[in-house]
């Protein structure tokens, strides 16, 4: 920190709170006497006890060697925090403050707010005429998180609390916190994508649909029962299409808000990946495709039987439709509980590209689909405690392997 020269009598304590040693910088040489601060008044601009007024803490705003009550300096914060003093004078400006505004501390500390941080709105009006913290209302508390400019017209995110002696006293520090716009940006983006995506897929379904029951009750006598029932059967198909995006969007949102259910009933995991096998010859696939190798004994296995269906369906699903040759399942015992492993033998997936295949709207070398589904198995198999794991299979395919740890059914966990 930096401050005034002072050689007070009290130094040794604020507000009769011992105070932890250490080290403090100085404005002065080595003979100047700098009283320590207490760390949770370091924090909010307190000057130590004898100081003169308007004294100026560095860029560690005054902290001492045990910094702030959990052992935090200003300067380890990651985002930047600037604060004034009574007098709208810089105090504080941190490491943070420092890089995100390409200023050097030294030249804002002891200067004014406006100055050593000259914010404009996104109309290019100069934010400290506008907000006035040290006029206007007395009853104000801090102004919430916005968009704001600095000089250059780059944006940051800037948020600023009030702090008085009494809710209507005058202001003493102005605190302000300074955060990056790219996380911001990643997530508005990803919401749009999202919206984009989900337009698109409900687009084509939805105008099938409509299609066809518009021309069935328009000409039901002119259509054989053959004709009606094709066209039955694919409004059918795309409304299960619609049903199923909605049910992945709800999933999304209960992953996200951390409220996926999870309703653990016995689950034979062999039995459950014969039965997907099944649906996918009947549905044309060719049966010699598939290896199903299970290895016993298996735990006992207490999991979701609904969300158990929806991994596997998922993975068997992107292997037949991105993979190529066998798709080889295996199921065997594992030390924390029952592995399960669904490997093909495609072109696999590019090494580059394995850490974001379980992120949103990842997709394979082959477009289609909405690039939600792995991103969903993922979300399933960690609330079920367990883990799941993306690499290269010994054919040079894509190898999916989930493990589902060993527990207890849904009544004795609740």
């Amino acid at each position: 920190m930096t401050v005034g020269t002072n050689s007070s009598p009290g130094a040794g304590t604020t507000a009769g709170r011992p105070v932890p040693p250490g080290p403090c910088a100085r404005t002065g040489g080595p003979a100047d006497a700098v009283p320590p601060v207490h760390p949770s008044d370091a924090l909010r601009g307190v000057p130590p006890q004898g100081a003169p007024r308007g004294a100026v803490l560095g860029a560690g705003a005054g902290l001492t060697g045990e910094g702030l009550a959990f052992g935090i300096d200003p300067d380890c914060l990651p985002d930047g925090l600037v604060v004034a003093d009574a007098t709208g004078h810089v105090i504080c400006f941190n490491r943070a403050a420092a890089r995100m505004t390409a200023t050097d501390p030294s030249e804002a500390l002891g200067t004014r707010i406006e100055r050593a941080l000259p914010l404009e709105d996104l109309e290019g009006r100069r934010w400290w005429a506008l907000t006035d913290p040290y006029g206007g209302l007395a009853t104000r508390r801090g102004q919430p998180e916005r968009n704001l400019l600095l000089p250059g017209g780059r944006e940051v995110l800037v948020s600023a609390s009030y702090v008085r002696t009494h809710p209507t006293g005058p202001l003493r520090r102005l605190v302000v916190t300074l955060r990056g716009t790219e996380a911001r940006r990643r997530t508005e983006r990803s919401h749009a994508e999202l919206i984009a995506t989900v337009a698109h897929e409900l687009r084509s379904p939805l105008t099938s649909v409509k299609g066809f029951t518009a021309t069935l009750l328009a000409k039901w006598e002119r259509f054989t029962d053959d004709q009606k029932r094709l066209m039955l059967e694919t409004v059918d198909a795309d409304a299960n299409r619609v049903t199923r995006l909605i049910a992945e969007l709800l999933d999304i949102s209960r992953i996200d808000s951390g409220r996926l259910e999870v309703r653990r009933q016995p689950v034979d995991i062999a039995t459950a990946v014969g039965r997907h096998v099944q649906a996918l010859t009947a549905n044309g696939q060719d049966p010699e495709r598939f290896l199903v190798s299970v290895s016993r004994p298996l735990p006992d296995l207490w999991a979701d039987p609904d969300k158990i269906d929806q991994i596997l369906g998922n993975l068997l699903e992107n292997a037949v439709r991105h993979g190529e040759g066998t798709v080889t399942i295996g199921v065997s015992p594992h030390e924390k509980g029952t592995a399960v492993t669904v490997t093909d033998e495609g072109p696999g997936i590019p090494e580059e590209s394995m850490g974001r295949v379980f992120t949103r709207f990842w997709r394979g070398s082959k477009r289609g689909g909405t690039g939600l589904g792995l991103y969903i198995v993922k979300g399933i198999v960690e609330a079920h405690g367990g883990t799941i794991t993306v690499g290269r299979g010994p054919g040079g395919g894509a190898e999916f392997r989930f493990i589902l740890p060993v527990s207890a059914p849904a009544y004795l966990t609740q």
